[in-house]
C-alpha cells in the first residue's frame, strides 16, 4: 500500500480514536415484553454519553397505564414495570421525553405473545413511534447506512481489508467480494429467516479482524502471503459472517413478510452507501496527505496494523469468554 494511503490510515485511526472518547453515546432502550394479552413488561434503559447518563423518559400512550417496578439506583439508569394497555398496542405512540438532547437515541422494541418482534429507533428527528406501522424506506435506508460507521467491529474489518490491498484494481476486488459475500447471507438472514447465535458470530467477526492484523503487518514490512496476494478471497470468506451481523438491525424491525424483500433491497443499499463513504473518505484523506506532502514516522505507519490485530484479539479472547460463560 502507497505512503498516503498508510497515513491517511494513521490520521484516521487517531481521529477514530479521539471521537469515540468524545462523542461515545449508548443508544437508550425501552423493551416491552408481552405477558398477557394487553400487559407487558417493560426495562428501560436511559442512554448514556460517556459515563453521563441523559436522564430521559418515556411517554407512554394515555390509553395505558403504567405501575413502576422496584427502582434500582439512580447511576445505574434502569428501571422497570408493568404497562397495561386493554386495547394493546395496535396504532399506539410512544415518545421519549427530553429526546431534543444531542445524540440521544433510544430503541423501542416489543417483542409480542404471537413471537412477533417490531422494533423503533427514535432520535430528535423522530422523537415519536406508531405500533402497527411499518418502518418507512427512508427508516430502513438510514438504519442499513448506520452499520458500518457505528459499528466499530465492522469498521475495523475494513479498514484491515484496505491496509492489505495493494492497488486500486485489487482493492476494486476486494471490496466487491466483501459486498458480495455480506449480500449474500444477509439475504439468506433475511428471506429464509436464519438466525445464526448472537456470542458465536461476535467471537467469528472478532476472529476474522484479529486474522488481518498480522497481514497488514507483513504488508508493512514488505512481506508477502497467500493472503496479500488474494485478499478478495479472504473479503469474501469472512465478509459471510459479517453478512449475518449486518441483518440483526433489519430482522429486530419486525416487518411484515410482504416488506421484506423491497425493504431488504433499501437495508442492503444503506450498507452500501455507509461502505463506500468510508472507503472514499480513506481515500480522499490518502490524496489529500500526498496532495501536501506529509511525511509521517515509520513507528506511525506500522500503527494501524497493530491496532488492528491488537484490538481483534482483545475482542476475540473477550467475545470467546462470554461465549464460553467466563465471564458476563
Amino acid at each position: 500500500m502507497k505512503r498516503s494511503m498508510r497515513a491517511a490510515l494513521v490520521a484516521l485511526l487517531f481521529a477514530c480514536g479521539e471521537g469515540s472518547r468524545a462523542h461515545d453515546v449508548e443508544p437508550g432502550s425501552l423493551d416491552l415484553r408481552e405477558i398477557a394479552p394487553g400487559t407487558y413488561q417493560v426495562q428501560w434503559r436511559e442512554p448514556r454519553h460517556g459515563d453521563q447518563l441523559l436522564h430521559l423518559e418515556p411517554v407512554f400512550p394515555q390509553s395505558c397505564s403504567f405501575r413502576p417496578g422496584r427502582r434500582p439506583e439512580e447511576t445505574s439508569g434502569e428501571r422497570d414495570g408493568i404497562l397495561t394497555c386493554p386495547g394493546g398496542l395496535e396504532n399506539t405512540t410512544f415518545r421519549v421525553s427530553g429526546l431534543e438532547a444531542p445524540a440521544a437515541v433510544v430503541r423501542i422494541t416489543v417483542h409480542g405473545a404471537d413471537g412477533r418482534v417490531e422494533t423503533h429507533r427514535l432520535d430528535p428527528g423522530s422523537p415519536s413511534a406508531t405500533f402497527g406501522e411499518a418502518p418507512g424506506k427512508a427508516e430502513v435506508l438510514r438504519t442499513g447506512v448506520e452499520v458500518i460507521p457505528f459499528r466499530v467491529d465492522h469498521l475495523l474489518f475494513v479498514l484491515g481489508l484496505l491496509l492489505i490491498a495493494r492497488d486500486r484494481w485489487m482493492l476494486l476486488k476486494t471490496i466487491a467480494s466483501f459486498t458480495l459475500a455480506h449480500s449474500l447471507t444477509l439475504a439468506v438472514a433475511t428471506l429464509a429467516n436464519v438466525r445464526a447465535p448472537v456470542q458465536p458470530l461476535d467471537a467469528a467477526i472478532a476472529l476474522s479482524i484479529l486474522f488481518l492484523g498480522p497481514e497488514a503487518v507483513r504488508v508493512f514490512r514488505g512481506e508477502t502471503s497467500f493472503t496479500i496476494r488474494h485478499p478478495w478471497i479472504v473479503a469474501f470468506t469472512f465478509g459471510l459472517p459479517h453478512g449475518l451481523g449486518f441483518a440483526r438491525p433489519l430482522t429486530a424491525m419486525g416487518l411484515p413478510k410482504a416488506e421484506i424483500p423491497l425493504a431488504l433491497v433499501f437495508f442492503n443499499v444503506g450498507v452500501e452507501i455507509g461502505l463506500l463513504l468510508f472507503v472514499l473518505l480513506v481515500l480522499a484523506m490518502a490524496w489529500s496527505f500526498r496532495l501536501l506532502q506529509i511525511r509521517w514516522a515509520r513507528w506511525a505507519e506500522a500503527l494501524p496494523g497493530y491496532a488492528v490485530g491488537t484490538l481483534g484479539a482483545f475482542w476475540t479472547i473477550q467475545r470467546t469468554a462470554v461465549l464460553l460463560g467466563l465471564v458476563r
